[in-house]
């Protein structure tokens, strides 16, 4: 059906339609590159794309076969340098789709069924004795699914969750204490595990290789990952990309219920940074 007419141009329901789909998925891809190495990526892949058509329209045929060959990889070369903005770029439209509904998901997948059961009491008391100790930590909290891929990096133990065994595992001399551990259906899943390390140069030199792999994880999943600080003991939540820093036993309870049980989006984590914060990746409640 026809709008209105812009010259010679006919501008119907499907063209703004269209415009607004286009933008917003521009915009969802400038948020997930934004504060990483891929933005500078993808401007120098834009640079010689450019720089390909400037010299294909000057008849420069050398140079043109030679940016050519580059060109007809160039998808390929994408699907590789951008795989994890990939896979984050899918999640984001994953979550807005009528499948990630929470009725929908309920009746057919019983999606929440193991997080509405989460017994967080042991997770919190190791968390204050390792805090207490100095004792560094990183426990994984599956939110959707059990986060296999990553379970399967460490060791497997499916035991069941307790004070007593997160202790052992972060005890400095036990050999599982170096990783991470992963935490799902009120289950140890696995111990010793290895998450990816963040990528983003927007974050604090002063955070450590244990706070840039929570981090990571939060990006790559929507897991919630619990940081107990070696050097300082104290404890941090990463979600969505985000880091609070220096929390309370209280604050680590109630952050994690509702991050857990609840859909929360990005802009809800933390609130906007002021002039005065060093990153709008930490945020250290009031």
């Amino acid at each position: 059906m026809l709008l209105f007419p812009i010259g010679f141009l006919e501008v119907t329901f499907v063209d703004v339609a269209e415009i607004l789909l286009v933008g917003y998925l521009l915009y969802q891809l400038y948020k997930l590159m934004r504060g990483s190495v891929a933005i500078r990526i993808f401007i120098g892949i834009i640079s010689i794309y450019l720089l390909y058509l400037i010299v294909k329209a000057t008849g420069m045929e050398l140079l043109t076969g030679i940016l050519g060959q580059f060109i007809d990889v160039g998808v390929i070369a994408a699907i590789v340098v951008f795989q994890q903005e990939i896979r984050k770029f899918l999640m984001v439209i994953g979550k807005s789709t009528f499948f990630n509904n929470d009725f929908f998901l309920r009746s057919l997948l019983r999606r929440n069924a193991n997080l509405t059961n989460l017994n967080l009491q042991p997770v919190l008391e190791a968390a204050k004795a390792m805090s207490g100790t100095n004792t560094g930590g990183l426990i994984v909290f599956a939110k959707s699914s059990e986060l296999k891929f990553y379970a399967e990096s460490g060791d497997i133990l499916d035991a069941k969750l307790s004070k007593r065994l997160l202790l052992s595992i972060f005890y400095k001399n036990s050999p599982l204490h170096d990783g991470a551990v992963i935490i799902y259906n009120n289950q140890v899943k696995a111990a010793r595990c290895i998450l990816p390390v963040t990528e983003n140069t927007e974050v604090p030199a002063s955070l450590g290789l244990r706070h840039r792999a929570a981090l990571g994880m939060s990006e790559a999943t929507d897991s919630v990952v619990l940081i107990i600080s070696e050097e300082t003991g104290q404890m941090s939540l990463a979600f969505n990309g985000r880091l609070e820093h220096n929390l309370s036993i209280t604050e680590l309870r109630d952050k994690i219920n509702h991050y857990l049980n609840e859909d929360v989006d990005e802009e809800e984590v933390v609130p906007e940074t002021t002039p005065e914060e060093d990153s709008p990746i930490l945020h250290t409640p009031a």
